[in-house]
């Protein structure tokens, strides 16, 4: 492997593999926000229901927590990229049939109700499909680069999360006006394609769990022992988990604009955008400024900012306030995600 500087800003892309791993990485994160978007904004046309965008996040986060640990267990004993070419496939299988329930063709005569929870249950399946999708990617990453560049591999691979998160919303919110949202979810399938292609050039990597067959229940266990002993690592997953929780305003995007900032689709794509933006912005200095000195209070005052950010959106009726807002929402979640990454990556063992 090629010598890097320990304040190389682009040392992790100097590894081949690593530099695929992005492409393929910005594919699935476009895909899925874009995907994600679109279903909001259908289904929200169909209901007018505010209760209904809740109904899309708790379809995917049931099967997404409850399979979490065992999806865990499984990923150690696989091998990553057949593992996550299995993943990618199901999402296409999704897609396709998220297509065909927003073709006329397919659904005259089917009654909303009918439709709409059939909509429910794909994105119950997709929940499945991302319980394995983010632990692959985790163990996929560690697979690429020297552990010496994790900090700064976790900062790219963020920025292609947060390039992918401002992208595939934009698009979304575009799409939707210009093509409409079956045409729109045919794209993400290409998309998706595209990552598969990537994800093929990668060679198979080796399984370096040295207790593979271990009995599921003597792992989960472990894993569970070695979070909850090691400070570092609970610390991190619990403020992720109350930035998503208390963060979820943003699920609620379509109602903010259709019926109270009344800005269409072109204004939600710019909405569902910025966050992103701020946060991608962030990330990229970060890659030229490391977060190495006063880490913990810089995590500190960014989820402060975060949640301030959130009140002021939540209160405003004013469109650019609100994009101002979702903009230093995502700016400061920007710092707070690469610092939990780091930690995760570096205070995880192989094992």
């Amino acid at each position: 492997m090629e010598k890097t500087s320990k304040n190389d800003p682009y040392a992790a892309l100097r590894f081949p593999q690593f530099r695929i791993f992005m492409v393929l990485r910005f594919g699935m994160v476009f895909a899925w926000a874009m995907q994600f978007v679109v279903i909001e904004w259908e289904i929200y046309r169909l209901t007018k229901d505010p209760l209904s965008l809740g109904m899309i996040g708790l379809m995917e986060v049931i099967p997404a927590v409850s399979l979490a640990l065992f999806a865990g267990h499984f990923v150690d004993q696989l091998e990553k990229r057949n593992l996550l070419v299995k993943c990618i496939l199901g999402f296409l299988t999704i897609s396709s049939g998220l297509f065909l329930l927003t073709w006329p063709v397919f659904t005259d005569g089917m009654e909303t109700n009918t439709l709409v929870w059939s909509i429910y249950g794909l994105v119950f399946l997709g929940g499945i499909v991302r319980s394995f999708i983010g632990p692959t990617i985790f163990s996929l990453f560690s697979l690429l680069v020297p552990k010496s560049v994790y900090p700064n591999g976790a900062t790219w691979s963020s920025g292609a999360w947060q390039i992918g998160s401002v992208v595939g919303p934009a698009v979304g919110g575009f799409s939707i006006g210009l093509i409409g949202v079956h045409w729109s979810l045919l794209l993400i399938a290409g998309v998706a394609l595209v990552a598969l292609f990537f994800l093929l050039r990668i060679p198979q990597q080796e399984i370096r769990n040295t207790k593979k067959g271990e009995p599921i229940g003597q792992s989960l266990k472990e894993g569970l022992n070695f979070v909850f002993k090691t400070h570092e690592v609970l610390g991190a997953i619990t403020l992720d988990m109350f930035a998503v929780l208390f963060g979820g305003a943003i699920a609620l995007l379509p109602v903010f604009a259709q019926d109270i900032l009344q800005v269409g689709s072109l204004g939600f794509g710019f909405m569902r955008a910025a966050p992103a933006v701020g946060s991608f912005l962030t990330m990229m200095t970060v890659a030229y400024f490391p977060l190495n000195r006063n880490a913990g209070k810089k995590l500190l005052i960014a989820i402060v900012g975060f949640g301030i950010s959130i009140i002021v959106f939540g209160l405003s009726k004013n469109y650019w306030i609100s994009l101002l807002a979702l903009f230093l929402s995502g700016a400061t979640d920007g710092v707070s995600v690469v610092i939990r990454q780091t930690i995760l990556q570096l205070k995880t063992p192989d094992h």
